[in-house]
């Protein structure tokens, strides 16, 4: 049985999310979306989740192709693989060639986990929408400010 694994944010939940877990669907029998903590997206990315890290993974779990969602907790994916098991690791394919992509390649060859890379959507990110939401609630410029002397 392939139990595949798909870790992500999922915050501010966009296309990109959609065909990472369809794409990782069509790849296993069973799989499990990661969900990163809040906790976790603050240490490791220094980021504020827009979306509580509880609905985030009831918005995962509420998508057709997901079996099973893992909360995770610490930023170790080969605690996410002690949890859960899994057979095959989906990511989006901005990691390949990466350092950390290659340190997590060589970490799950050790256990015998396949590492599997799906085309990124550029187009939309959770860091392009955070920006567009900031835009939308930044405070007007002051019309002053820009005069040239």
């Amino acid at each position: 049985m392939r139990i595949g694994y798909a870790a992500g944010a999922y915050d501010l939940f966009h296309i990109g999310h959609l065909r990472l877990l369809q794409h990782a669907k069509e790849q296993c029998d069973h799989l499990v979306a990661g969900v990163v903590s809040d906790e976790m997206l603050r240490e490791v990315k220094g980021v504020e989740s827009v979306i509580p890290t509880v609905e985030r993974a009831e918005i995962v779990a509420g998508v057709r192709v997901v079996d099973q969602v893992h909360v995770e907790t610490t930023p170790s994916k080969m605690d996410a693989w002690r949890a859960v098991g899994f057979t095959h690791f989906f990511k989006g394919d901005d990691w390949r060639g990466t350092e950390k992509g290659r340190r997590l390649e060589e970490q799950f060859a050790e256990v015998g986990v396949e590492v599997v890379y799906f085309p990124y959507t550029a187009h939309t990110s959770s860091t392009k929408l955070r920006r567009a939401l900031d835009a939308l609630t930044a405070p007007p410029l002051d019309p002053t400010a820009l005069r040239l002397s």
